[in-house]
């Protein structure tokens, strides 16, 4: 009877401590299930990478095609999103990319251009701190286009100033001259966002994922 009681008590604790992992993972897991829920909301297409809380998606701009990832640092309670440029600044290149970032960086206000010395990569990050609250959708919401819409407006001047020899501030003025002046991620840009995510439409996922391609699962920036 002993002997019975005890492996009740036993199976009963195994199962309180199986129902505390759980719960404790679930915990662990809150940003990274909401950037899912977020991009399953929005209609992107996106993919897990490794095992880690991290998803990557292909974007489609105005001005060009690059892709973007998702991390969730469910310790530091933060959501991060990447854009990355889609070619690598060359070695001799490397000066000229450091002023046009750095220009490009100033006064910018959600969100920072930044280069890896080690291999040219650009990319542009956004983040927010979610600490004593949960990633809601409108929070993902412009983290994800705030990002966007930047690597977007900056790509033609990070082209033309690796490819065309053109001078980092004069493409830096010519980008932001095209803003009247006001200041980046202002209300302008943020009224900017808002009517994007009004008038975005995504692809149609028409074929199975086996048969797509990364430019068939690619986001769309529309006019605007």
């Amino acid at each position: 009877m002993l002997l019975l009681e005890s492996f009740r008590l036993s199976r009963k604790a195994k199962i309180l401590v199986q129902n505390a992992i759980t719960i404790r993972h679930s915990m662990e897991e809150q940003i990274f299930n909401a950037i899912i829920e977020f991009f399953e909301e929005d209609d992107w297409n996106f993919h897990s990478v490794g095992g880690l809380p991290v998803l990557s998606m292909p974007f489609t701009g105005k001005n060009g095609k690059w892709m973007c990832y998702a991390q969730a640092r469910e310790k530091q309670q933060q959501f991060v999103f990447y854009s990355v440029c889609p070619i690598n600044v060359p070695p001799e290149k490397i000066n000229a990319a450091v002023e046009f970032i750095t220009r490009a960086n100033y006064g910018m206000i959600i969100g920072n251009f930044e280069l890896d010395y080690s291999d040219g990569e650009i990319r542009y990050k956004t983040s927010i701190d979610v600490e004593g609250t949960s990633l809601s959708y409108a929070l993902a919401k412009q983290v994800v286009y705030a990002n966007v819409i930047i690597m977007d407006r900056y790509l033609p001047g990070i082209m033309r100033v690796i490819y065309g020899d053109a001078a980092p501030i004069d493409e830096i003025q010519k980008i932001e001259g095209e803003q009247d002046s006001e200041p980046k991620l202002s209300d302008s840009v943020l009224s900017e966002i808002e009517d994007l995510l009004s008038e975005l439409d995504h692809l149609d996922d028409e074929e199975d994922t086996d048969n797509t391609t990364d430019d068939d699962d690619a986001t769309d920036l529309p006019d605007m």
